[in-house]
């Protein structure tokens, strides 16, 4: 059996499309679709996301990790599968589409390749010792660090991702430095289980434990800039609450084939 497949990447963090309206592919396959994500022996990719129909909604996004296992919402993937709707002429430029955490908004450039894309409201954030944890439709560790650059972010994150306090359910360790005038960004994620080039719900976590951090209220808008490119994050935060959430930046189609299953 062969299906057509489509490859999309959102500041590096890279995912392989199947459109499957016409249900195409049965996805409930841990193995094969860590097989299709296998940068080696597949495709290669950061998760396996399918574009599905959905009543009420332009869409329904069904997301994977790459070891083939369900996931959490993907910031990033949620973007990309945004510019795979317009490329597919389902939409033009704004969207309402499902996700496993629920509704959410999105507006895409005319030109395709900038999507802003609206997160759900968060209005918890719990430290850990330094550490600041909260999830942003994925759970996230952000922790404030120096000389990140040259930082072991795979020894370091795996560390924390498996020690006993996040090890059953797992949890994605971001590292941050003040960057100009926002931050510099890198991290561990669970599922992927290895650093990645970005991470949507990891950037706009971290741009919320920052404003937290630095006692900042009202509409704010904070650059980060991650080993994949530049993304952006606006949202307001009233001392209590942050909403009006939007997790910007590229979302660009890489390639498109067909492949044997």
């Amino acid at each position: 059996m062969s299906i057509h497949f489509y490859k999309y990447q959102g500041a590096g963090n890279d995912f392989v499309m199947i459109d499957n309206r016409q249900n195409v592919i049965n996805h409930h396959n841990p193995q094969l679709i860590s097989q299709l994500c296998n940068r080696r022996f597949g495709i290669g990719g950061d998760g396996l996301m399918c574009l599905e129909n959905e009543a009420g909604y332009d869409f329904k996004m069904v997301y994977y990790n790459a070891d083939g296992q369900p996931s959490s919402m993907c910031g990033n993937g949620g973007r990309c599968i945004v510019a795979f709707a317009k490329y597919l002429g389902i939409i033009n430029t704004e969207t309402n589409f499902l996700a496993v955490d629920g509704p959410h908004y999105a507006k895409i450039s005319a030109s395709g390749d900038w999507v802003s894309l609206q997160m759900i409201d968060v209005d918890t954030i719990t430290t850990d010792n330094d550490a600041y944890v909260l999830d942003t439709g994925s759970p996230h560790y952000i922790k404030l660090v120096d000389g990140l650059k040259d930082k072991d972010v795979y020894t370091d994150g795996y560390a924390i991702r498996n020690n006993n306090t996040y090890r059953e359910k797992g949890i994605n360790i971001n590292f941050v430095e003040p960057d100009a005038d926002g931050y510099f960004v890198r991290t561990y994620e669970r599922g992927v289980e290895d650093e990645t080039f970005a991470c949507g719900t990891g950037v706009t976590a971290v741009a919320l434990a920052m404003a937290k951090h630095n006692q900042q209220t009202g509409h704010i808008n904070t650059p980060i800039k991650v080993l994949g490119g530049n993304m952006n994050i606006r949202f307001d935060y009233d001392g209590h609450k942050y909403t009006g959430i939007f997790l910007e930046g590229p979302a660009v189609k890489v390639f498109d084939g067909e492949i044997t299953l």
